[in-house]
């Protein structure tokens, strides 16, 4: 592996009920190396899951400069991000995204959800996992936008 090769960055959140409990999942893959992290919390949004999914995935990446490929099913984080789409909620969230990402080189790319590719079965896996466990903590960022 070197630092050249892409790092795959697969990414899904969760909610039970909108707001309600939950949870984001993550899967990174580069060369022959896979990383799995996942976690929720008690009240909170789908968008602000799928969004933090991909600044705690950023956030495990070591390498300033890498090449990144965001894979997500959220049109909320691809659009906005691509398409430019305003940012009318998740400032908080918004900001840390910002700033991850003038360290890497990315690109994001849309697939369909619950469609049978197994990074994204896995990531909606981890994050419903997630927001299923017990004694979940705020989402603050949330809790102050209320």
């Amino acid at each position: 592996m070197t630092r050249s090769e892409i790092i795959y960055l697969y990414t899904d959140g969760a909610a039970s009920g909108n707001p309600g409990p939950g949870g984001w999942g993550v899967v990174l893959r580069c060369g022959n190396l896979r990383k799995e992290m996942s976690g929720g919390f008690a009240l909170t949004t789908n968008n602000r899951m799928e969004l933090l999914a991909v600044i705690k995935g950023l956030e495990a990446i070591l390498w300033q400069g890498a090449s990144v490929e965001v894979w997500s099913d959220s049109q909320y984080v691809v659009n906005t991000v691509t398409k430019g789409w305003k940012r009318k909620k998740n400032g908080d969230l918004w900001a840390r995204f910002d700033e991850l990402s003038m360290k890497f080189s990315i690109s994001f790319h849309w697939l369909k959800g619950h469609a049978g590719h197994p990074e994204n079965e896995r990531c909606d896996a981890l994050a419903v996992a997630a927001y299923s466990m017990p004694g979940l903590p705020q989402d603050e960022g949330y809790l102050l936008s209320q």
